[in-house]
């Protein structure tokens, strides 16, 4: 399981050292930032080669690509989108390499014949409120930079764009189907189709959210601010600028206004899981509660139909839909559900109806779309995933685990039916950003349990999975609090006899990454191997790349020397020591990734390599043409196996 050859290549360590707030911090490989030098387009071409050299090793990576596809084949659907009588779907099928968006089950927009390439994927798309007219945006080889188009729907023919900058851009169409409101370049606009000139609607720039209200009256705008936002309202039939509803109020506030003209709000404000309040868009300043919080179930969903108000939770990563009375916003009943999983947002129609639609899936069961009518109290069926697959033979249980602070967590163990003994096992984790972890179906994970495997996710703090309180326990200086919550689920897998030292590996993408990274440098010992995707590695500079400027009301800011004090504390590329048997670890990065720049990834390689003891290798997977998120399915299935498979050789997994 170990290599005893491997020769790294020679990586300067040059003598740089940041003097910051009293600390000396050295930063022996900064030189590895730029990609574009000869001396870095060398060191990658040799990291490359070690890859696929290592690659070759791997006796299970063809089996586990098959398994993986396999698993694959049940493609995906979305639920459904609306306009007048038409219906928008998005579904991929086994044989489709990128999503496909169709309108009345005719194909509208495929964005692998925009580009037979594959590198070009539809990022977002929103139709006009009588369906004639598509507004989508477009980006290519990964980078996320959106491009705004118009669509004609029924000739197909692009009529507008193309509008660059729309990176994100909500659209929020008039009723007259001409023009509509977008963000480009981090500005709200109002666009009329087929004109050049746009109307700014707000000074200042951010990431702007934006809602109008089904007569196209209100016009809701939000600002991202951190853990809290900032919210406007503004009356489209007045010339008045938008009405401060929300500023410097650390909440998450959402509004938006029903058909019978009531005002929504859904707020963290002295609710961390969320609570509901209804008030009046012509005083939007005031509200009263309509649908307490639940202290143990966040808010997650909201759908407004014409007898009933649904109100989807969380509770334990467990997805449920309550029932309440459209007047009092009292507790009716809840919705059936097809199985103990994981819920989609609600969708419902925008002139009103008695039906939502919504996805449901768990660990073993592929995502599929159904119905709920409010009138007959049925819950069925209404779109299964488009392709076939037998039920997975695999079953999950929760293991309840302690933090060392005392906080009671939980992570779902997903493996083959009837199997005991330490295996080799997956750790999965994200912890941030107030993103929840629930069950889904996984073909990376059901693969690897296909194989003997164990696969495990623990629900973290930092994450969304008990509310605005719970995300807040994870992040700027309770940080650490997420890499204790990782290690305890590791040692308790460990001292349960699910798994050992020398069987267990770590996974984390993104955030997820930074999350691995922590775990190998504060604890080498407890595993055997580690993935780090597209991970965030250099905790002192992250801002300066990427998306890493928007990140510091998560993070922190090296400017502050508070925080300062903390990111070092933890920082995976500053914890690198020499004469460590540090795991076997595989960095997979992509070109295009705009969001964290793969420099994280390089930094940390050149000083896992220099700094290792022992046989167990460090190595780098560079994949150009790709972005953080969203490529091809093929690309995506070459990964999976490639992760599974290195992991597999470094844990002795043998099927």
């Amino acid at each position: 399981m170990h290599d005893l050859d491997l020769s790294y290549p020679d990586a300067e360590r040059q003598p740089l050292v940041d003097h910051l707030h009293g600390h000396a911090i050295p930063d022996p490989y900064r030189w590895l930032e730029d990609a574009a030098t000869p001396q870095t387009k060398a060191w990658q071409a040799i990291q490359d080669q070690l890859w696929l050299n290592h690659a070759t090793t791997l006796p299970g990576r063809y089996k586990l690509r098959n398994r993986v596809r396999a698993l694959s084949s049940v493609g995906s659907v979305s639920t459904p989108v609306w306009r007048g009588d038409h219906c928008f779907v998005v579904r991929r099928s086994a044989a489709q390499e990128h999503p496909v968006l169709y309108v009345d089950d005719a194909v509208l927009l495929d964005p692998q014949q925009l580009d037979p390439t594959g590198r070009t994927t539809l990022d977002s798309w929103q139709p006009s409120p009588d369906g004639s007219l598509l507004a989508f945006q477009i980006s290519r080889g990964g980078d996320e930079q959106s491009i705004l188009h118009v669509l004609d729907v029924a000739t197909g023919t692009v009529v507008d764009g193309p509008l660059d900058g729309c990176r994100y851009s909500p659209v929020a169409w008039l009723p007259d189907g001409k023009s509509f409101y977008y963000v480009r370049f981090r500005q709200v606009l109002r666009h009329e189709v087929g004109q050049s000139d746009d109307e700014r609607v707000l000074p200042g720039e951010a990431a702007y959210g934006l809602d109008l209200s089904a007569d196209g009256r209100w016009l809701t705008i939000s600002a991202a601010r951190g853990t809290a936002n900032d919210l406007w309202l503004a009356d489209l039939t007045t010339d008045r600028p938008p009405a401060v509803v929300q500023q410097g109020v650390d909440a998450i506030t959402v509004m938006s206004v029903g058909r019978e003209g009531r005002l929504y709000v859904v707020t963290t404000r002295d609710a961390p899981t969320g609570k509901i309040c209804v008030g009046d868009p012509e005083d939007p300043a005031v509200w009263h509660d309509f649908v307490p919080a639940d202290p143990d179930a966040p808010l997650s969903s909201l759908a407004i139909l014409d007898k009933v108000v649904l109100v989807g939770r969380t509770r334990n990563a467990i997805g449920e839909i309550a029932i309440h009375d459209l007047v009092t916003g009292r507790y009716l009943d809840d919705v059936p559900l097809p199985g103990v999983g994981s819920v989609g947002s609600l969708a419902s129609r925008p002139e009103g109806d008695n039906q939502v639609w919504f996805s449901y899936t768990d660990s073993v069961t592929p995502s599929a779309v159904y119905q709920y009518d409010a009138t007959s109290h049925q819950t069925t069926l209404w779109s299964p995933p488009p392709g076939a697959i037998g039920v997975a033979d695999a079953d999950s249980r929760q293991v309840d685990f302690t933090s060392p602070d005392g906080t009671e967590l939980q992570m779902l163990i997903v493996g083959k039916p009837g199997e005991h003994g330490p295996r080799p096992a997956i750790l999965y984790g994200y912890g941030g950003f107030g993103q929840s972890l629930t069950p889904t179906y996984s073909a990376f994970a059901l693969a690897w349990v296909a194989a003997g495997g164990i696969f495990v996710t623990a629900t973290l703090r930092g994450g969304g999975e008990r509310g605005d309180d719970w995300h807040k326990a994870g992040m700027l200086d309770q940080k650490q609090n997420v890499f204790d919550d990782y290690l305890a689920a590791a040692e308790t897998l460990i001292a349960e006899g699910w798994t050992t030292p020398d069987q267990l590996a770590l996974c984390g993408e993104s955030n997820g990454g930074l999350l691995v990274g922590a775990a190998i440098t504060q604890r080498p010992e407890l595993f055997a191997a580690a993935v780090l995707s597209a991970p965030l590695l250099d905790m002192v500079r992250y801002e300066h790349s990427g998306l890493g400027a928007s990140w510091v009301p998560e993070f922190g800011s090296a400017a502050d020397p508070a925080a300062l004090a903390n990111l070092l504390s933890y920082s995976p590329y500053h914890r690198v020591r020499p004469g460590v048997k540090y795991p076997a670890v595989l960095f997979t990065v992509f070109g295009g990734d705009t969001r964290v720049d793969p420099l994280h990834a390089r930094k940390m390689c050149a000083a896992l390599q220099h700094a290792t003891e022992g046989t167990h290798p460090v190595l780098l997977r560079f994949e150009q043409d790709t972005g953080h998120a969203g490529g091809s399915a093929s690309k995506g299935i070459g990964l999976a196996a490639d992760m599974l498979a290195f992991l597999g050789h470094h844990t002795g997994l043998t099927r």
